[in-house]
Parts: structure tokens; sequence; C-alpha cells
């Protein structure tokens, strides 16, 4: 009987050692009798564990708080893996000066933003839909938005796209050449590729406003080649155009060569078929592109060169000369573009589009 009677009073003792040390932990007042094992003061104990354990939850709420965000954050994305839809968009403002205009010095302002709509089979196969929407200032600064314009459809997969609806054919693309080369001025309205619009060809690209044509244009891609070939058919105008293109990279540089026949440039003595060549690339600081393009539409071979050197990582300059086509009068400008940070850009330039001065000044960014 003692020997039992010890024993349990041993346990007890050893049982409240482990519950003291237990409580102790959430609250010091928590108080084991070492000889019954009974608590002491239970309401005032069961109390003051209470206040100890809220206590400790506060100083930890910032923390929980956090898991609790990175937890809902990573059950709401969980569901787009296959698909997904993309906003991006850009933006400007500043002022521009065109010496043709009826109000010579303007606001420039403009803002464009694209929804793509993704998704992506089992099979690897992606399908894109994409839609723009668009602010700008129209005539005497008038401002106006369009859109959302007509779609672009894109399929997918390796190598190999198909772009169809209101997409870009084969030369604005850049799959092959690269039509515009190095822009001057924060809008890039002074381009190389200005004797080329005034013999009147057919370039078209995505846009946000409808669309008269239907493009359709598949690209391949191995390594370094690509090919591209697009047909775009008019209904309004009820002409058609096929480009074809190949493009070629090799080190720093890129050479590039489309064909083009347009029935909209045909008539009883002309053909509607053109061909342009690009050639471009890097040395150090200093990029460069060379375009050179003829057709029987054509009044001269039209040509241009349009360079950028890159003053610091922050600063650079761009330089464009062309001339040819059926301009009267060749096309130059200078102009700088200086990143502020945050994808912000300060950029102007001035110089002459076909006879005509043009200048600008302002920031465009990227969202």
């Amino acid at each position: 009987m003692k020997l039992a009677a010890q024993r349990r009073r041993w346990n007890c003792g050893k049982l409240a050692s482990i519950y003291q040390r237990v409580f102790s932990a959430v609250s010091p007042s928590l108080r084991v009798d070492p000889k019954t094992g009974d608590t002491m003061g239970v309401l005032e104990d069961v109390l003051g564990f209470i206040r100890a354990a809220l206590a400790k939850f506060k100083t930890r709420g910032k923390t929980m708080k956090k898991i609790l965000l990175a937890s809902s954050a990573l059950i709401a994305t969980a569901g787009v893996a296959a698909a997904e839809l993309s906003i991006k968009g850009s933006a400007r403002l500043g002022l521009a000066y065109n010496e043709a205009a009826t109000e010579e010095l303007r606001i420039e302002q403009r803002m464009r933003v694209n929804f793509t709509g993704i998704a992506e089979t089992d099979s690897g196969v992606k399908f894109e839909a994409r839609i723009r929407l668009e602010a700008n200032e129209d005539a005497n600064s008038a401002i106006s938005g369009k859109g959302p314009g007509a779609a672009g459809f894109a399929v997918s997969t390796g190598g190999f796209r198909l772009d169809v609806g209101n997409v870009s054919d084969v030369i604005d693309s850049g799959d092959a050449v690269n039509y515009y080369g190095y822009g001057v001025g924060f809008t890039g309205g002074i381009e190389y590729a200005a004797p080329f619009y005034s013999t009147d060809i057919n370039v078209g690209g995505f846009g946000a406003g409808g669309a008269d044509a239907t493009t359709i244009k598949a690209k391949y891609s191995a390594g370094d080649f690509t090919i591209a070939a697009s047909y775009t058919d008019d209904k309004v105008a009820d002409t058609a155009e096929v480009m074809v293109g190949v493009g070629y990279s090799f080190g720093d540089y890129t050479v590039g060569l489309a064909y083009a026949d347009d029935e909209a440039l045909e008539t009883g003595t002309v053909d509607g078929d053109y061909v342009i060549a690009t050639l471009g690339g890097t040395v150090g600081d200093f990029g460069f592109s060379v375009i050179v393009g003829d057709g029987d539409s054509f009044t001269d071979t039209a040509y241009g060169v349009s360079a950028k050197y890159n003053i610091s990582s922050a600063t650079n300059l761009t330089f464009v000369a062309a001339d040819g086509g059926n301009a009267d009068d060749a096309t130059y400008g200078i102009g700088f573009s200086h990143s502020l940070g945050g994808g912000v850009t300060l950029a102007g330039g001035v110089g002459s589009d076909r006879g005509n001065t043009e200048a600008d000044l302002g920031v465009k960014f990227s969202f």
C-alpha cells in the first residue's frame, strides 16, 4: 500500500512537472499542484491562458497575414496554367510640330492597350486571339478613341505559326525584312521607309479599328532561318496581295528579302509586283539598318539607312536618311532617346519627311 501510494505521488508529481513545463510556455501564471496534479486558481489560469494565446497571435499577425496572402495568390493562379489573358500597352505624351498641318504645333497623345487571350492544348498547340483599344488625337488636336477593332487570331506549334484576320502581312510583321528601321523622335515618325510610302504600296498591320481586308500569314522558323508568306483579301477594293519573304541571322547581323504582288497597283502598263531587301546589324554600341526596294510602280529605286549609337546604357542617338521611290524630296532626321527608368523614356527628334519639316519631344512608356 505504501509503495503504491508513493508511486501515485511520484506519478502525480511527474505529470504535474510535465504540465507545468507545457503550460508555462504559453502562460507562466497557469499553476499546477505538484502533489495532487490539480490546477490552482482554475478560472484565473484559464483567463491568463487565453490572454497569453491572444498576445502571441497578435505579435505574429503580420507574418500570418503574409502567409495567408501568399497562399491566396497561389490558389488564385493555380487554375490559369492552361489559359490566360495578357493585357499590355503603351502610351506617349508630348509636343509635335508638322509644317504641313493646319495647326502646326499640337499636343501629341496616344494610348494603346492590347488584350490577348491565350490557350494551349495538352499537346502544346497554342491558340491566341487579340484585340486593341486606342486613344489618339485627330486633326486639329481633337481627342478620340477607337476599338475594340477587328480581332487577330494565331495558332502556333514548334517553329510554325499561322495568323488570320486583323494581322500583319509579311513586310509589316518584320518576319523577313526590317521595314521601319530606327525611327527618329518619340513618335518615330521620321523613318527610312518614307520613300516607299510615296509609292502607294499596301503594307498592312494589326490595328485598333475595323479592317476592310482579311490577312492570312504563315511563318516557319528553324534556327537562324525564317520563311513567311501572306495573302491579303480586300473585299471593299476587290483586290488581293501576295507576299513571300525569307530572313536569315548570322551572328550580330540579319539579312532579309521580300517579294509582293499587289493587284491594287496594277494598271494597263504597270504590274503590281515589287521587292524589298534589308540588311542590319550591331557593332559594339553602333546599330544600323539598310533598306532598298524597287518595282514597276516605282519611279526610282527607293533606299534608306537608319542608325543608332548608344552614348551610355540609358541614352542613344538615332539617324535616318532615305530617298527615291516616287518622292520628290529626300527624308532625313536626327533624334535622341533617354531612359528615365521604370519603363519611361524621354525622346525627341527633328528632320524632314519628303520635304516637310517635322519635330517632336515627349515621354513614352510601356506597361
